[in-house]
């Protein structure tokens, strides 16, 4: 399980070194292999362990080509993802295209998801963090029905 959030550099070669907490579980998990696409809401990128990743395209992989939305959902997930390798030294080297959607620049955010990461500008990640906090209580009614019963 990947949680919490972490500011990393990225480097002149556009590197990132991933932080120690999670390299073991990624070693463990995926050898290390990973995939990173775009998100096709907002401008911040996904990165899945293999074994996850294998899993979402095959489910993507199954939408009906001729819906347009799912086709839409086919080509940016599967057309931007790109295998990574998390070198010798815990570092993984982001596609400069993927680092241009992401409008990455020397700090960004890895905010653990789950069984994914989000890789976000630093700049980004705090406009929408602050965003998030001022909505008002109004969007609860968009929430999934078992979110509403979920007590923290």
């Amino acid at each position: 399980m990947f949680r919490g959030i972490t500011e990393i550099n990225l480097d002149n070669k556009g590197r990132v070194s991933i932080p120690v907490r999670y390299r073991e579980r990624l070693q463990a998990d995926c050898e290390g292999k990973l995939v990173v696409t775009i998100d096709t809401d907002v401008n911040c990128l996904l990165l899945y362990p293999l074994p996850e990743w294998e899993l979402i395209e095959e489910k993507v992989q199954a939408l009906p080509s001729f819906n347009r939305a799912a086709r839409r959902i086919q080509r940016l997930l599967m057309g931007h993802a790109t295998e990574l390798e998390v070198d010798g030294n815990g570092r993984i080297l982001l596609p400069p295209l993927l680092r241009d959607y992401a409008h990455l620049e020397k700090e960004i955010m890895l905010v653990g998801q789950g069984k994914k990461f989000e890789i976000w500008s630093k700049h980004h990640w705090e406009q929408g963090r602050d965003t998030w906090l001022n909505e008002s209580g109004d969007e609860i009614s968009e929430l999934p029905e078992g979110m509403k019963e979920l007590a923290l």
